[in-house]
């Protein structure tokens, strides 16, 4: 009788919505990614106040990936024992103090160390965020569910970081991390008054190098440390780039992420695209696009209109990538997406580290054009090896 109805009015049938718990999830990652993604503008200014060198500082946010990889991969397979709910309250609380130990640090191992705490909590709340997109989705609209908690990177990036960088230049960086805390306990508030619900699986947490025995899990996870390396190991010396070799003030980064984020927050628009033809098939052409970005940033670096230009189409180009990888990581397995996203985090911020320490003396020698340089082959190698990998989707 409805179908009848429905010829009759010429109406389409109603597309479910966007649950709202998907809104706070993003505010979540928003709470994360501002402090993952804020050292990078910042840098100069901490390491004057420091008396150390920006590569030194940036050697917190190695200790930030590091402790995000141990913690996904220690403890992220309890969120499928405990229920996601449950471990990312305990980790945005924990992120919270971690945060804080950041603002009052009085030198530059006091820092690594509070970022490393930090690292633990982003750890569990990452996977915990993208197993509770995943299994609210409505059907259908499983990509673009996804991609509004994505966005969550956006407002990190136009909120979160801009405003920063601008914190940092009129008052203090250490005000940064005092305000992203602040960011992150409001995210806490807003989820234990929500009325989310979860389903604990009843058996105890498996071992989560176990979930690499899923098919098609390996090739994603090696696409996903390339794409992440070569994102960090650019993106980490950027502000530092614009700083230094174009003479730009601190709060000049700040526009430039915010071109960025306002990139991969357009993206979203793109989505639904995914879910038309599928993240099997949209993700080599993200890649391939992401890496002619960063052979075009290359050709761009000494001018800065031109970058921040080029930098909001790595931000929509970033956001598809990421988008179709966590939609074929979290379809492998229903079952142990917990556990799998639990390896994704834990590999991304391996990436973190390794792009962050290891394109360090290239951008020191070479200026920014050879970390760029080398994120192009990255790049490419993701697309080989996410080729191998088996997925319907």
């Amino acid at each position: 009788m409805s179908n009848i109805s429905q010829r009759v009015s010429g109406r389409l049938p109603v597309r479910p919505a966007i649950p709202p718990m998907a809104y706070l999830l993003t505010a979540c990652i928003a709470a994360i990614g501002s402090n993952s993604l804020v050292l990078g503008p910042i840098a100069p200014e901490v390491a004057r106040s420091y008396g150390a060198s920006v590569p030194s500082v940036m050697s917190a946010a190695g200790a930030f990936g590091l402790g995000t990889a141990a913690g996904a991969l220690a403890l992220a397979r309890h969120i499928d024992r405990f229920g996601a709910r449950l471990m990312l309250q305990a980790a945005l609380l924990v992120l919270a103090v971690g945060l804080m130990a950041s603002a009052l640090s009085p030198s530059v191992p006091a820092l690594t160390a509070a970022q490393l705490v930090t690292g633990l909590a982003a750890g569990v709340a990452l996977p915990a965020i993208y197993t509770l997109a995943a299994a609210i989705a409505p059907a259908g609209r499983e990509s673009e569910t996804i991609g509004v908690v994505l966005t969550g990177w956006t407002l990190s990036m136009v909120v979160g970081v801009s405003l920063s960088a601008v914190l940092a230049d009129y008052l203090d960086w250490r005000a940064v991390y005092g305000f992203v805390a602040a960011f992150a306990l409001a995210a806490l508030a807003a989820l234990f008054r929500s009325d989310l619900r979860d389903h604990p699986a009843p058996h105890s947490a498996p071992n989560p190098f176990g979930a690499l025995n899923v098919a098609g899990v390996k090739p994603l996870l090696i696409a996903c440390g390339a794409f992440m390396a070569s994102f960090y190991g650019v993106y980490g010396y950027l502000g530092d780039h614009l700083n230094t070799a174009l003479g730009r003030p601190v709060s000049a980064s700040g526009l430039a992420t915010l071109a960025y984020g306002l990139g991969f927050g357009c993206a979203v628009f793109l989505d639904g695209a995914i879910d038309r033809h599928g993240a099997k098939r949209v993700m080599p052409v993200a890649f391939l696009a992401v890496g002619a970005i960063y052979a075009v940033m290359a050709l761009a670096a000494g001018s800065y209109l031109l970058l921040v230009a080029v930098v909001f189409v790595w931000g929509l180009a970033n956001h598809c990538g990421l988008n179709a990888l966590i939609m074929r990581l979290t379809a492998l397995d229903p079952a142990r997406r917990g556990a799998i996203m639990g390896l994704n985090s834990g590999v991304t911020y391996l990436a973190l580290f390794a792009g962050t320490t290891g394109f360090g003396p290239l951008y020191a020698a070479y200026g920014i054009r050879a970390p760029a340089l080398v994120a192009v082959v990255l790049m490419l190698l993701a697309v080989f090896v996410g080729r191998f990998a088996q997925s319907k989707r």
